[in-house]
């Protein structure tokens, strides 16, 4: 049998498509069969005593980093109280009993069959490579996780529960608990799935026109109002003294829509979520002008959550779900594992993407679409720690723009709406000394952000939409 037909068979029907008498091309069947193999050595990966011991650690380190997002801060704390005390002093206070429960325990599950949407991009990489790795399956969860089409969808099945957790932008938490957009339904951030990984990408024909002071009249897309990829393009051209809403057009286009509008010339350019910057290279169609990273260094992009209904009547359920994704962004985050969970996530049933596209984007060595290989090892990167400084800045771009009208209280928001900051309330419920923190600085293409002054933040840009 050769690897494409096999008509010399009298026990399989001749078909002009895979000789495994799939109905698939050879291409599928290829790529089937490599992220058949990818998956059972991650699995066999995901199974040595070494990485369950990094995968639990990682876990419970997330969570103490989420406690002491200063590490001198933390460094106090142990120093005052010693480790014994300290463990037993946040164990109290997690909102699921403690730091090893929850990296390791298994109590009865409220609920076992679940949906879950995504989208497919690398974003979703935790979330996604969790179900064929049996990362689910094995907290005694039967998971589903559904390819959806759009962001308003993935909305609109959590409001209507059709869905019991999802990928969402990290804005889209705060956005529908507020009731922008929609119906105000509370929903929380569990993880953050993914750092970078974004960039702004240009059609071939601007290849000599890289300065935004120059883009005027330029139609750009953006996957949803209510994302990061909107609000760091407004702010990239903003900085240039580009207004985003005079200046230019800011179209809403799915992600996987974005290739084919600029390759048509719909678009000078996008900011969108890999894989799709690297397929516009690969399909010639436009370059990549500035990754996101280069913008913000470890800005958060996609998210993990669920509404605050199901977290407090699935609990337990909850916390398995908790497990698997973090277990599965722990493996994400070795870069020896890139290339493997590249194949892993590749088929039709997940990102419907070639490899090659894949690699480039978890490795970061990559074509640039303007003749040079780059080598950007964090180009995406998978860290969990939902910071509620992110949330807050978030929140001064929705009021700076126009989407959030009058004044802000943007820790209140923040708090509610990005999880593992229940620990600090039952600290202080506790009498117990309340860590400092929770809000760590950014820079954002140079101007640090600090969320104790984040009303003036808001009004201190020239461009803005804000009353």
């Amino acid at each position: 049998m050769t690897p494409y037909f096999d008509p010399y068979n009298a026990d399989r029907p001749l078909m002009l498509k895979c000789s495994c008498g799939k109905d698939h091309t050879v291409a599928e069947h290829q790529q089937e069969m490599s992220a058949a193999s990818a998956t059972a050595e991650l699995k066999r990966r995901s199974l040595t005593s070494e990485f369950e011991a990094y995968s639990n650690a990682f876990i419970e380190a997330t969570l103490v980093k989420a406690l002491f997002p200063q590490d001198e801060v933390r460094r106090r704390f142990l120093r005052a109280v010693g480790k014994g005390t300290a463990m037993a002093a946040i164990g109290s206070v997690l909102p699921m009993a403690s730091l090893q429960a929850m990296a390791q325990d298994k109590n009865a599950l409220e609920k076992t069959k679940l949906k879950i949407g995504f989208i497919p991009i690398t974003c979703a990489t935790p979330l996604i490579m969790a179900h064929p790795l049996g990362f689910y399956s094995k907290q005694g969860l039967d998971v589903a996780v559904t390819k959806t089409a759009g962001w308003a969808l993935i909305r609109d099945k959590m409001i209507n529960k059709e869905y019991d957790a999802t990928h969402f932008l990290s804005p889209m938490p705060l956005a529908i608990s507020m009731g922008l957009g929609s119906n105000p339904t509370p929903m929380n951030v569990a993880t953050i799935q993914n750092v970078n990984g974004q960039a702004i990408t240009l059609a071939l024909k601007h290849k000599n026109n890289r300065d935004p002071k120059n883009w005027t009249g330029f139609k750009f897309a953006v996957p949803f109002e209510y994302s990061m990829h909107n609000f760091l393009l407004r702010y990239y051209l903003a900085e240039a003294g580009i207004n985003p809403d005079t200046d230019v057009q800011i179209r809403v286009v799915p992600p996987a829509e974005m290739v084919a509008n600029l390759k048509a010339g719909n678009l000078d350019g996008f900011l969108g979520p890999d894989p799709f910057n690297q397929r516009a290279v690969y399909e010639e169609a436009g370059f990549i002008h500035v990754l996101t990273k280069d913008l913000w260094n470890g800005h958060p992009c996609c998210a993990f959550g669920s509404s605050t209904e199901f977290i407090q009547k699935n609990p337990n359920t909850f916390a398995a779900l908790y497990r698997a994704v973090l277990t599965a962004a722990a493996m994400a985050r070795q870069p020896g594992n890139r290339e493997l969970i590249a194949k892993v996530i590749a088929p039709a049933q997940y990102l419907n993407q070639p490899e090659a596209v894949l690699t480039q984007v978890l490795t970061g060595k990559f074509a640039d679409g303007l003749g040079k290989i780059q080598n950007v090892p964090d180009r995406a990167d998978f860290d969990p720690i939902p910071w509620q400084s992110m949330a807050v800045w978030m929140l001064t771009q929705m009021q700076r723009w126009g989407y959030v009208k009058g004044e802000v209280n943007y820790k209140q928001i923040a708090e509610k709406v990005f999880l593992l900051t229940d620990a600090k309330k039952r600290m202080k419920e506790l009498d117990q000394k309340v860590p400092e923190g929770a809000y760590p600085k950014f820079k954002i293409m140079g101007k640090e952000f600090d969320a104790d002054k984040a009303a003036a933040y808001a009004k201190s840009f020239a461009i803005s939409k804000a009353a």
